[in-house]
């Protein structure tokens, strides 16, 4: 991953992960109406593939640009190397994940603790990145720990172990497996382009099963036309987009805590739109999950003196 030229690269980045974490917390009510009407593989494959479409004249605007760069055919001909393979694990990893989770939730996994299970890669990227042997900075670690009891205080109500948790917890384990992909990969291509193809990826391969396993409804499909359209255009087309431009810019352990907020964004909506109030518990969660990220976003003291 490079390295961010400046702080002011990082903090840009910190705000892409932001909106990210804004846009999937808002998608929620979305994707819990559209799971009425339609099955996980449909909706899965559906909002991907639209998110990959809609990418599609993000691209070209993007490209007419980037011809203005002395650097663009060099730019290319590495992107060529990279885009095909990083793409399709991309791809791969990120389906796998949403099945995974979905798989969970309709077996029986609460939602607050599919939500928790599935933060505890907040954990499981700096554990594979030290298995990697990638440097992680001190202060990561008890700024993880953290967040992950203010996201426990947040999202868990019921402590029950059930076997669908399963599922989620192995949702864990590719969330972070993609996050460390993405990793390796943006650097050398172009975030918009790797994620219009993860999505093109994600989507064909959840049409198969969705039409060889589920009952495929236009009716059912139109019913939940609103919830896949945001789905697809927010939650696929422009968050994970901004993950991987975000991601560009910010150290992965530091990117996994931002995105965590996720559900504090979901819960703020629920107060807007639903008047659901927080309990202190959550509240609590909630404070405990910004500090952890304020104090990871602070350079450190060879940082600021070189500035």
């Amino acid at each position: 991953m490079p390295q961010p030229g400046t702080r002011k690269n990082s903090l840009v980045g910190a705000l892409m992960l932001t909106v990210c974490a804004i846009v999937w917390g808002s998608s929620f009510a979305a994707q819990s109406v559209g799971a009425q009407y339609v099955e996980p593989f449909t909706f899965i494959s559906l909002r991907s593939l639209l998110g990959a479409v809609t990418l599609l004249p993000v691209i070209a605007l993007r490209t007419k640009a980037q011809k203005k760069d002395p650097a663009f055919k060099e730019k290319r001909a590495e992107e060529k190397q990279w885009l095909p393979k990083g793409g399709l694990v991309c791809g791969i990893v990120l389906s796998a994940a949403s099945l995974l989770q979905q798989f969970g939730i309709d077996r029986g996994t609460a939602s607050g603790k599919a939500g928790f299970i599935t933060a505890l890669y907040i954990l499981m990227v700096p554990i594979f990145s030290v298995v990697l042997r990638k440097r992680i900075r001190p202060v990561i670690w008890p700024c993880a720990v953290t967040s992950l009891v203010g996201l426990y205080l947040l999202c868990v109500n019921d402590s029950t172990v059930q076997p669908s948790d399963g599922f989620v917890l192995a949702c864990a384990v590719m969330y972070a497996i993609h996050i460390l992909v993405i990793d390796h990969v943006s650097p050398h291509v172009d975030g918009v382009r790797l994620s219009c193809v993860q999505f093109f990826v994600a989507g064909v391969l959840s049409a198969g099963p969705m039409l060889l396993t589920e009952d495929v409804s236009f009716d059912l499909i139109k019913s939940a036309a609103v919830s896949i359209v945001y789905s697809g255009v927010m939650s696929s087309g422009v968050a994970f987009t901004l993950q991987i431009l975000g991601q560009q810019r910010t150290e992965p352990t530091v990117a996994t805590m931002i995105m965590s907020l996720e559900s504090v964004f979901a819960m703020l909506t629920g107060m807007v739109l639903l008047h659901e109030m927080p309990t202190a518990k959550e509240t609590v969660g909630c404070v405990l999950m910004f500090a952890a990220i304020i104090v990871a976003q602070w350079p450190e003291k060879s940082e600021r003196t070189s500035r």
